[in-house]
């Protein structure tokens, strides 16, 4: 079951991003712009190095890829107010109808992939996915040990 569950969701998440972007690549929009943008829309006003850490790359990565959005006007860099070394990243007003435009694409692929999938179904998915991030999802208990060695 380990096995298969593991390789199961990890399949299903390629397979995602992978009719997700070709369906954002058609209007203009790579992968790390993407997902760039989504982890920031939930996370906005977020240091560069706190955007890194999210998206689970290296800092200079993050940088490039901001560097990059920031030259396009999606996003822009503001001193944070009680320490003049750090800058928030923030969407701007351009960014947002980026957004949901591929907030659409998004809930269609989405769509796509539960076809055949009845409410009760989905319903009860939700609830089995809910359930098994809360169970990985760190807990202090592991935090202490990790520390603790």
């Amino acid at each position: 079951m380990s096995d298969a569950l593991g390789f199961t969701l990890k399949e299903i998440s390629r397979l995602l991003r992978r009719r997700f972007d070709a369906r954002a690549r058609a209007i203009g929009v790579t992968r790390a712009q993407w997902h760039t943008l989504f982890v920031l829309s939930r996370n906005e006003g977020t240091s560069q190095g706190g955007l890194a850490e999210q998206m689970e790359v290296e800092p200079i990565t993050a940088c490039r890829m901001i560097d990059r959005l920031e030259e396009a006007g999606l996003v822009e860099r503001r001193r944070d107010p009680a320490d003049r070394r750090v800058r928030r990243i923030y969407l701007t007003n351009s960014a947002r109808p980026l957004i949901d435009r591929l907030r659409v694409i998004a809930d269609d692929v989405v769509e796509s992939a539960l076809t055949d999938i009845d409410q009760a179904e989905r319903d009860q998915l939700d609830r089995t996915l809910a359930k098994i991030r809360n169970n990985l999802a760190p807990r202090e208990s592991d935090i202490d040990e990790t520390a603790n060695g």
